[in-house]
């Protein structure tokens, strides 16, 4: 099993819900209006006069041969929406009921 945790730009909420759905992911949890920046030349997101906008997160736990497919659709979002971003981070975990 997988954990992967996407953050993203708001303004791609509903693609990444599609992503999920397309891929028959089912099980996530969901945080909105998380603040930060990414390190490759993100601006900030920090829901402030300056920086405005604000990211989302998403965590999964997927079996492994799901990683790959889901990896593939956030890079390609990524390459088309090159003005808001998307990232994803994956590591193993054990456990769960």
């Amino acid at each position: 099993m997988k954990a992967v945790m996407i953050i993203f730009n708001q303004a791609l909420t509903e693609k990444v819900e599609f992503m999920l759905d397309f891929l028959e992911i089912q099980g996530y949890s969901m945080w909105e209006e998380v603040k930060g920046r990414g390190t490759k030349g993100g601006e900030p997101r920090m829901n402030t006069h300056t920086w405005p906008e604000m990211n989302s997160a998403v965590m999964t736990i997927i079996e492994d041969n799901k990683v790959e497919p889901l990896l593939a659709k956030i890079k390609k979002i990524d390459e088309i929406n090159t003005e808001v971003g998307i990232r994803a981070f994956v590591w193993s975990v054990e456990g769960g009921y």
